[in-house]
């Protein structure tokens, strides 16, 4: 069944001059508030009885309206005063910030997509919203699962629960507050992740999914978004994860899983004492050539080596830049850092890469390494200390992440070249596999 939006893009100029023209006054002004004309088949509830609906999508697939029209759904009555079929309902995000800015006051948030006359009111000193015929929708954020204590729900909105920190926990005591009406229901919004928790909900018997990439939203989304994504991530496995919508688990053999990668992101801070920035140069520099591998890392190296640990600080990789100007790039991230030294594969290019970066700053501190194994033998031993949890991760990290994913046992699974995973092996490797040792020629450390 074809929304009236998809109808209204292939319909003929007479075809909706009729139909514009068979509208009342109230009807014509009522139709950019009917989101069940509008929306997608992915966004409208399925008919099915369900205790938890699950939206899963990529980027842009249009869940956080479908999300924020739920919720109007149950709220709101047949008048602004008569009332709807939820009158408690808990919106829950990673952090406070992101239900209020996202969830609330976002372009497809809740208040965007109400009308004039059944706009709630935002009380930001308690995080609610209010509508005028008394129904509230409080925002909780899954970093403190025990607000979910106490409080009871008659529906229930989860955003982007995938990547929530504490998913299992927040997820559990929702359940426990959603306990009021005849029938309450919860909502989930997310681009998927391989986490457990949402790996539970998803295989609940009382469980429905609906699915849609990136791409059947795309007559609201800028295109040029569109073709540089497809560009860059098509075929990919986090092109699966953030544009098709794919819950995409662990590779055989993955030296590094999701759970490993999300212990980094949550790690304790680390103050590091010694700070590289690690680069694998590209063979070429057009926009089809692979990146040039700018990995930022520290170390805290005091103490015994068993307990050093590290912080993978900053991902400054670059595509189709001039040896120039990855290695402006990379010299700007060692600025920025306070870094000690740079780090630079001289597979590709040899004494040139050197001579390169040296071009710009002859005095930079400097380390040449060579790769004489393949890459899985080289990122094996820097795979097991995130094993060990002595790998933290800043944020903004997803391009190294999703490589990450996709290096195996039997090699390199992803398209292209791991660029950013290689730098993020030399600079791990500099700071901790190796901190005292050298083979080969004197400046050269050969792996």
């Amino acid at each position: 069944m074809k929304s009236g939006a998809v109808w209204l893009a292939s319909a003929q100029p007479e075809e909706i001059d009729a139909f514009l023209g068979s509208l009342s006054e109230n009807a014509l002004m009522a139709l950019p508030w009917v989101f069940e004309f509008w929306a997608l088949p992915h966004q409208l509830p399925p008919e099915t009885a369900w205790k938890t609906w699950v939206i899963m999508g990529g980027r842009g697939a249009g869940k956080t309206r479908a999300g924020a029209e739920w919720v109007r759904a149950q709220v709101e009555g047949a008048t602004p005063s008569a009332p709807g079929r939820a009158r408690r309902v808990a919106l829950v995000a990673e952090t406070l910030e992101q239900g209020r800015e996202v969830m609330v006051k976002g372009e497809s948030g809740i208040l965007a997509c109400s009308p004039p006359d059944r706009r709630p009111r935002w009380i930001s000193t308690r995080n609610l919203l209010e509508w005028e015929n008394g129904a509230t929708a409080q925002v909780f954020s899954a970093h403190d699962p025990e607000r979910l204590r106490g409080p009871q729900f008659d529906a229930a909105w989860a955003d982007e629960l995938a990547k929530w920190p504490k998913a299992g926990a927040a997820w559990d005591q929702l359940q426990f507050a959603l306990r009021l009406g005849e029938n309450p229901q919860q909502v989930v919004t997310t681009t998927p992740r391989n986490v457990e928790a949402l790996k539970a909900i998803l295989q609940n018997p009382s469980t429905v999914i609906t699915r849609a990439p990136t791409e059947a939203n795309r007559a609201y989304l800028a295109q040029s978004f569109l073709a540089e994504v497809e560009a860059r991530y098509g075929g990919t496995l986090l092109g699966r994860q953030e544009l098709a919508g794919e819950l995409v688990e662990d590779l055989e053999g993955a030296l590094w899983t999701p759970m490993m990668v999300a212990r980094a992101r949550g790690a304790a801070a680390v103050s590091p004492a010694r700070v590289v920035v690690a680069v694998d140069p590209p063979v070429t520099a057009t926009k089809q050539s692979d990146e040039c591998g700018i990995v930022v890392v520290g170390a805290d190296t005091r103490g015994p080596v068993g307990e050093w640990r590290a912080v993978v600080l900053a991902d400054r990789s670059v595509r189709g830049a001039s040896p120039d100007g990855w290695a402006r790039a990379a010299l700007a991230a060692m600025a920025e850092f306070g870094a000690e030294r740079m780090v630079v594969e001289v597979n590709q290019g040899g004494d040139l890469v050197t001579q390169v970066v040296r071009q710009v700053d002859p005095m930079v501190s400097l380390r040449e390494v060579r790769a004489m194994r393949g890459k899985w033998l080289r990122a094996e031993p820097v795979a097991a200390l995130y094993e060990q949890g002595r790998v933290a991760h800043g944020p903004d990290l997803a391009g190294l992440e999703a490589q990450m994913l996709q290096m195996t046992r039997t090699g390199w699974q992803g398209r292209g070249s791991p660029d950013r995973l290689d730098a993020l092996v030399w600079a791990l490797t500099e700071l901790m596999i190796l901190p005292a040792g050298r083979t080969g020629r004197p400046g050269v450390r050969t792996i």
